[in-house]
């Protein structure tokens, strides 16, 4: 399998369990709930696990802006539908940079391997 699908993919897993734990955070009440807090703390442990991966063929700062980019953006359309966490149109339209910045990180760095 070639390199740069094994980095976006630990990537994509440690994206997907952040945003997993951060649900969880939210569910665990302030650590009062046991399930939503032992679920929280593997997702977040296993997270930065893939993370580590990733950052063996991509610079860190690369990483973690996509990391943490769409992370933003994941959680925030969950804390809509499952939170009912409304946003305004500041925080639409300062998500639709990030997702901007993603793409612009991702299609035009000469700092990732593609």
């Amino acid at each position: 399998m070639k390199p740069y699908v094994m980095t976006y993919g630990a990537l994509g897993i440690a994206i997907v369990l952040e945003v997993i734990g951060t649900t969880m955070l939210q569910k665990s009440e302030q650590f009062t709930r046991l399930v939503p807090t032992l679920t929280m703390a593997v997702c977040y442990l296993s997270a930065f696990y893939f993370l580590s991966i990733v950052l063996k063929s991509m610079p860190v700062g690369l990483a973690y802006a996509i990391w943490s980019g769409l992370g933003i953006l994941l959680i925030s359309i969950i804390g809509y539908v499952m939170f009912d966490q409304k946003l305004d149109l500041a925080a639409i339209i300062g998500l639709g940079l990030i997702i901007l910045g993603v793409i612009i990180v991702n299609g035009f760095s000469k700092s990732i391997s593609h």
